[in-house]
């Protein structure tokens, strides 16, 4: 089934490109099923990138999504045309009143800072209250898994030692949560970051469940009890060559960053990255968009903040 997305938004013919099903508006307004609503808060700087990848995992479920891409009022990005904005991106204020079946909330290169004195932090934070009245699921990535975990539970986070770059293994620990159905024992997941989750923190909150970790990257993989919030520390949205991007980005802003661990095949970055984080990265969406958001999301959703949750 496809994802509803602009017509004119450049994804649009990538994703189509790729043989990804998505539907025109024009195309959509013909048909009788009410769409996923799902909005997508877009914190990386280069948000024509990010929103690729992220309507990629989208739409490849067997579900209609309807997108809304929103920005920060209170940031204004630089690396992403004012009038790409303007044209596919609202603004909190604009969709306050709505309600949605669910919402992606993406990283950012804010992590060195305190969450506090992130310059959008208040904006961030009327959003999550917002999510939890009129957002049936949030999926938080990144930084923004940090943010939420911090905001939502006081749990704070570190700074690493070095940057923490690569593709690494994570070992899956629950196998009875929906969430990670048709998970192998063993996946991959690219992660890019400098700080980490303080994780006795994590295990010590009972609203919690840890569902993957790595011995390199830690915790990569959180849902709470009622599976209204799920947090994803590393991107499983990358692409092939976003890591490759960051290292020379890195490199040229002066850094001497160590080559993204099991990124390169022999740890050389003169030979082309093998994707091998994609199959579960399109499990996860797919599992998160049927089992946390469509099958429990009412079809009214002005009942959205009048209904339970059923548990897991």
């Amino acid at each position: 089934m496809p994802v509803k997305i602009p017509d004119a938004l450049p994804a649009t013919r990538i994703l189509a490109d790729e043989n990804i099903f998505v539907m025109t508006e024009k195309r959509s307004a013909h048909q009788d099923i009410r769409p996923l609503k799902i909005a997508i808060l877009n914190l990386m700087p280069h948000k024509a990138d990010t929103e690729t990848q992220l309507l990629r995992l989208i739409g490849n479920t067997p579900l209609q999504v309807e997108v809304t891409l929103l920005h920060t009022d209170t940031y204004a990005s630089r690396h992403t045309d004012s009038e790409h904005l303007s044209t596919f991106y609202r603004t909190f204020k604009q969709i306050e009143d709505d309600f949605f079946d669910g919402l992606i909330i993406t990283g950012a290169p804010v992590e060195m800072m305190d969450f506090t004195d992130v310059q959008y932090w208040q904006e961030l934070r009327d959003v999550m209250d917002w999510a939890d009245a009129r957002v049936f699921s949030t999926l938080f990535i990144c930084w923004a898994a940090q943010a939420g975990l911090f905001y939502h539970y006081g749990i704070g986070k570190e700074t690493l030692p070095q940057k923490l770059s690569g593709v690494f293994g994570h070992r899956l620990l629950r196998r009875d949560c929906k969430l990670t159905r048709g998970f192998d024992d063993i996946f991959d997941i690219p992660v890019s970051r400098h700080t980490g989750l303080v994780e006795s923190d994590v295990y010590a909150c009972r609203d919690l469940m840890v569902l993957a970790v790595s011995r390199e990257a830690g915790i990569g993989l959180i849902v709470s009890a009622d599976g209204r919030r799920v947090f994803a520390t590393g991107h499983g949205e990358y692409d092939q060559d976003t890591l490759l991007h960051e290292y020379i980005r890195d490199m040229n802003q002066g850094a001497s960053p160590e080559p993204p661990s099991g990124y390169f095949p022999c740890d050389d970055p003169q030979k082309a990255p093998v994707v091998r984080w994609r199959g579960h990265a399109n499990l996860l969406f797919q599992n998160w968009l049927n089992y946390y958001v469509y099958q429990e999301t009412p079809y009214n959703l002005s009942e959205l903040n009048q209904r339970g949750r059923a548990s897991e």
